[in-house]
């Protein structure tokens, strides 16, 4: 029988799943790396979502393990080359929450161009501002995704239907244009887009990806959505060109100064861009939870389960 450590808490359909296929899985929910290095040992494959960093040191406890499952999309807690070197078969779940992350940065774009965060308070307030309130369309303009894998095609998906152009660029990625999105270079999109959707994980190479030289190079002022990866858009980069007007308002469901585990902010690291940030009518702000709905939990679990029963099976 194989065993299976489910490290973080996830929906109850994860483990399951595992136990009607036969496999036997403990929660590990609410205990310390000291006492994860002691059990790793025993288990064929492990379920984590962002406590933990799976580590070198880690993956070397674990002579039996043949597979580690995240919840989620982002591997970037996991030491993939050196797990894959050992043998070991590492699965994300971008299937389960891409519908999710697709609808939660077009509600934010919706709600940052048609002023809603501003006019429902205001409204609340007894303030009765409709000129001042008014909005601008999707319509007409130019969307641009960067990195279209499984949360950028759902994004582009989700644009159907509100009479935009779509761009989308992938570096690694190409063949995927059809009727409602069109391949497309960076030069492509810096020069027509009006609006810029970040769609990357985040890696050495896409670190701060989205910075000044970045931004500088659209030809119109833009709106910048983000629900990657915080460290993908550099903060301070981000505020000057929201100072100068090139961008015209921001969408952040990530932000650079998030924990590691996503969980919070990290207090003692709210400089003086985050501060604008916090104090802008231009930025919509939410806490990572744009793939995090109650759907998407149980997908994402549903998806993990069947992913390793299918690569378990055969290990």
């Amino acid at each position: 029988m194989k065993k299976i450590l489910c490290i973080d808490s996830n929906h109850d359909v994860l483990h399951e799943t595992l136990i009607q296929h036969g496999f036997h899985c403990d929660l590990f929910w609410n205990r310390s790396k000291e006492e994860l290095m002691s059990l790793l040992p025993n288990y064929d494959g492990i379920v984590i979502r962002s406590k933990f960093k799976i580590t070198r040191e880690l993956i070397d406890t674990a002579p039996a393990l043949k597979c580690i499952g995240r919840v989620g999309a982002g591997m970037e807690n996991i030491d993939v080359a050196y797990a894959q070197e050992k043998g070991i078969i590492c699965l994300s779940a971008p299937e389960g929450n891409r519908d999710a992350v697709g609808e939660h940065a077009l509600g934010m774009l919706l709600m940052l161009m048609n002023h809603l965060k501003r006019a429902d308070a205001e409204v609340r307030q007894g303030i009765w501002k409709r000129a001042e309130n008014r909005g601008h369309e999707i319509g007409g303009r130019t969307v641009g995704i960067i990195g279209y894998g499984n949360m950028g095609s759902a994004f582009a998906s989700k644009l159907q239907g509100l009479g935009c152009t779509v761009l989308a660029h992938d570096k690694y990625k190409t063949g995927f244009g059809n009727d409602h999105v069109k391949e497309a270079s960076l030069e492509e999109i810096h020069d027509q887009a009006d609006i810029v959707s970040i769609h990357l994980p985040l890696t050495a190479e896409t670190h701060a990806y989205i910075d000044d030289a970045f931004l500088s190079s659209f030809r119109k002022n833009i709106y910048v959505v983000n629900t990657a990866r915080g460290k993908c858009l550099d903060t301070q980069s981000l505020v000057k060109h929201l100072e100068s007007g090139k961008v015209i308002g921001a969408c952040l469901d990530v932000l650079e100064y998030e924990s590691v585990s996503f969980e919070q902010l990290d207090t003692a690291l709210l400089p003086e861009p985050m501060q604008y940030l916090l104090q802008s009518e231009r930025v919509i702000l939410t806490p990572h939870i744009a793939g995090w709905t109650h759907e998407s939990n149980y997908k994402m679990s549903k998806v993990i389960a069947e992913k390793m029963i299918a690569a378990l099976g055969t290990a």
